[in-house]
């Protein structure tokens, strides 16, 4: 069968695209990964560039794995495979062969984010007296460093006492990476980029060897891979990106989908080409996902179709409460897999990491399985994790355990909570007013940056602590409580490599649900302040990502999307009453089924 047989008219067209840049604007489901292999396999075959010639990038290892076995497939008569990896791993590559001409030894290393963690504190602790995260300042170096950004340049933009404060330990931490022969992730892309900059024979001699230059993702490129995109390609001008806007959720890791216009003006002469074919949902999906979007005006939009049935409708349903909410999504799922249902092809997606807390209760009370993805359960993160500690030394001042976890967060800390466990008063006082007393005295919420992105998370995964301790004011009792959920997680003490394979649904945040797909899926907390959250509403660009996300989350599911809300939600230990979603009111009532029985 030839190559091109199994291809629809504008996958051939990109396919086909032999010589020039090249832009391919493919939306979700769409077979981007067919496009890309076959557009390789196809420039090898018809001897219009050789295996060595070729240099196709992606993001996850994951992808670049099934990039390469797709090739191997369409050419296991061929010698040799194009090179196939991630940004990170291509530079990690060059940098050993080539970074002695700017300093770096070939036996470099490469710290990760445990080395990174280690020294950070080292700094900290000689740079200031007071407590500061080590992860926020970290992820300040490392978004300075997709921007492009060195210390220098830093510190002479610093504005305020954190900013210079990081300033200081960049520089620092930048000296301690060359003192110990090391560099960390983001240097790799950095020092590429620096490599070319000052040693242009080093650059011609790859933009001579590579000429011919894939990447995808393209929207979630940072500064750093833009630079190294174009500059690799400005020899041939053989660049072929491919992207959809309409899926870029990454800006707070550094990503910007306008280096996709970038691209378009740094090589006016490129083509453009549209994959609006869609292999994967049904059409009621595809249209409501589209008049979501839509609205967007600051990128492209690709109206999506399919060759699909038209599909059922998507059902709304408008909670009493998150238990409600909850209730209502499992006992849909129960009904559906004893009408013959996998758990497996279930998801189950949230705006926030601190929603999943009462999905999690109810799954467990159902003793439904289920997985989480992109993260931990509830109550197994590290701040919950903290805070359970500091109130089980309040009730139990001879916790041993407790009293050596706190230990490892800080002597301070520990002093101040055992100071605590002396004043009688405190041991009448409801779960939450013992909350707030111990967060207050430690300190503990100022290791936190609301301008960041996961530290936001863990801030409103305590707020929701603070939902629970609402709804059982006494503290051995929430102890208790809590202490019963978490042997649910694990009620043998471990889950079997045979535990592993039994279905299971699946739970995850909107941003970890990128790439996924499902037979079913349930967008829980479809409101105001959840989505979009409360964060973005009076800002246009972060409102369009949040309709970005749920674009995203739309776009998962293959046969079936519910939309849930609740009419009132307590969350992150505040009872509201937000309205619908602003999205939903996009999408037009003939493609919505409104169902309205509460399950409580």
């Amino acid at each position: 069968m030839s190559l091109l047989d199994s291809l629809n008219p504008q996958q051939k067209k990109a396919v086909c695209f032999n010589h020039g840049p090249l832009l391919i604007l493919a939306g979700a489901g769409s077979g981007k990964t067919r496009v890309i292999t076959y557009r390789t396999a196809y420039l090898i075959k018809e001897n219009l560039a050789k295996p060595e010639e070729i240099l196709c990038i992606t993001f996850t290892n994951k992808a670049a794995q099934e990039m390469k076995s797709r090739l191997e497939e369409l050419l296991s008569f061929y010698p040799g495979l194009p090179w196939t990896g991630t940004f990170h791993a291509f530079c990690a590559r060059l940098l050993r062969l080539e970074g002695q001409a700017i300093g770096i030894p070939s036996n470099y290393l490469i710290w990760d984010r445990t080395d990174q963690l280690s020294i950070i504190k080292k700094i900290i602790s000689r740079k200031s007296s007071q407590k500061h995260s080590p992860t926020t300042i970290i992820n300040n170096i490392s978004g300075a460093k997709n921007e492009l950004i060195g210390p220098l340049d830093y510190a002479r933009f610093a504005q305020g006492s954190f900013q210079e404060l990081v300033a200081e330990i960049y520089l620092a931490y930048q000296k301690e990476l060359r003192l110990s022969g090391a560099l960390d992730f983001d240097d790799l892309l950095v020092k590429t980029v620096n490599l070319f900059d000052q040693m242009p024979k080093i650059l011609e001699k790859y933009q001579e060897h590579y000429r011919y230059l894939f990447v995808d993702e393209y929207q979630d490129t940072n500064r750093a891979q833009y630079q190294l995109t174009k500059g690799l390609a400005q020899k041939h001008h053989n660049l072929c990106v491919v992207a959809d806007a309409s899926q870029s959720i990454y800006s707070w890791r550094g990503a910007d989908y306008r280096n996709i216009s970038r691209i378009q003006k740094d090589f006016p002469e490129i083509g453009v080409i549209n994959l609006e074919q869609n292999y994967r949902s049904s059409q009621n999906i595809l249209d409501t996902a589209y008049h979501v979007i839509s609205q967007n005006r600051s990128h492209p939009i690709l109206n999506l179709w399919t060759k699909n049935s038209r599909g059922e409708k998507i059902t709304t349903y408008q909670a009493e409460s998150a238990q409600d909410e909850a209730q209502f999504i499992i006992k849909h799922i129960i009904t559906s897999k004893n009408q013959g249902r996998p758990l497996n092809d279930f998801a189950i997606l949230y705006r926030t990491n601190a929603q999943s807390r009462i999905l999690e209760e109810a799954l467990l009370h159902y003793n439904i399985p289920y997985q989480l993805v992109g993260g931990f359960r509830f109550y197994e993160r590290k701040e919950i994790k903290d805070i359970l500690a500091f109130l089980k030394i309040i009730a139990n001042p001879k916790d041993l355990a407790s009293t050596e976890r706190v230990r490892k967060i800080g002597k301070k800390i520990l002093a101040t909570v055992k100071t605590l466990t002396k004043n009688k008063k405190n041991q009448s006082l409801k779960t939450l007013e013992v909350i707030n007393l111990v967060l207050n005295k430690t300190g503990y919420l100022s290791r936190f940056r609301v301008e960041n992105e996961e530290d936001m998370s863990r801030l409103e995964n305590i707020r929701e602590l603070k939902s629970v301790a609402l709804e059982l004011p006494d503290l051995n009792q929430f102890l208790e409580n809590i202490a019963l959920m978490e042997q649910e997680y694990f009620p043998q003490g471990k889950i079997t490599k045979e535990g592993q394979k039994k279905e299971k649904i699946t739970l995850m945040t909107l941003h970890a649900a990128k790439g996924t797909e499902f037979g079913v899926v349930f967008l829980a907390g479809f409101e105001e302040g959840l989505l979009p959250h409360s964060r973005s509403l009076f800002d246009k660009e972060s409102l369009e990502e949040e309709r970005r996300l749920a674009y995203v989350g739309i776009t998962r599911a293959k046969n079936k999307l519910f939309l849930t809300y609740a009419s009132s939600r307590l969350i992150f230990g505040q009872n509201q009453t937000n309205g619908s979603s602003r999205f939903l009111a996009d999408i037009p009532e003939n493609l919505i089924d409104q169902q309205t029985i509460s399950w409580l």
